[in-house]
């Protein structure tokens, strides 16, 4: 049990060193909790749910691997070679293609349905605290996507100098 506990683990640390350094990797785990978050606006079947949730878990896998990848390539080698650059090329091709496909999905099980995209507007305009909520979830997302934990530290903790 203490093993498959340490596994874990280190899986988790894993994902939280990649978090830290992909910015690709925070943009496309910041859209899947927005994609979470607006998905129950939507009446999804129990097969709808479980595609939103395996297309989520196979754009952050693919992002993971494509990570795993590119850091193995750079310990290979840190001096140009056409080959590595070919290899990194086409995996973040993977991860362009699934992400596409994730997209196109979306918009067949959401952005086609513009009664409800236009409910969801007329709420949160309601409702301004959680228009508010949501603009500032907005805010804090960018950050984290183009600058990480630290931005997010510095957006809200003081620094002493």
């Amino acid at each position: 049990m203490k093993k498959q506990l340490k596994s874990f683990c280190n899986a988790f640390k894993g994902f939280l060193s990649a978090l830290k350094s992909e910015g690709h990797l925070r943009f496309h785990f910041i859209a899947a909790i927005y994609v979470i978050i607006f998905s129950f606006f939507f009446d999804l079947s129990v097969t709808q749910w479980a595609v939103v949730i395996l297309l989520i878990a196979g754009v952050l896998s693919a992002e993971l691997f494509n990570t795993a990848l590119e850091k193995l390539c750079d310990k290979v080698t840190t001096e140009y070679s056409k080959r590595i650059k070919s290899v990194k090329d086409i995996s973040s091709t993977a991860v362009l293609v699934f992400a596409v496909s994730a997209l196109v999905i979306a918009f067949l099980f959401y952005f086609i349905n513009t009664d409800k995209i236009s409910y969801i507007a007329l709420y949160l305009l309601k409702n301004p605290v959680l228009l508010i909520l949501f603009v500032l979830s907005l805010i804090i997302s960018v950050v984290f996507i183009f600058t990480g934990f630290r931005g997010i530290a510095k957006l809200f903790c003081k620094s002493k100098k």
